[in-house]
């Protein structure tokens, strides 16, 4: 079994180097164009970044049980810039 996974990844790694090397060939002839293709998608991210730092506010609900009472909690949940969460208590309504 051990032989098997040597083997496996032995040949798994070949061909991944295989092809890298490959695509290093082609590029090679038009490597100023992709440099200058990539360019603005740097600047596109950058600006997209801009707008991943805005609060992020979602509604979620869920069925709690107190004893033999079930509600249904509906929470807002503010995901913030640095990772954070605050939840707030909107409502509570009694189901059954």
């Amino acid at each position: 079994m051990k032989r098997f996974l040597a083997l496996a990844l032995t040949l798994a790694s070949v061909g991944v180097t295989a092809s890298a090397a490959e695509s290093k060939a082609t590029v090679s002839g038009g490597e100023v164009a992709s440099r200058a293709a990539a360019a603005p998608a740097a600047v596109q991210w950058r600006r997209n970044n801009r707008w991943g730092r805005r609060v992020r506010v979602t509604t979620q609900t869920r069925l709690v049980r107190a004893g033999r009472r079930v509600y249904r909690e509906t929470y807002q949940v503010r995901y913030l810039p640095n990772g954070g969460t605050q939840t707030r208590l909107i409502s509570r309504v009694r189901v059954r």
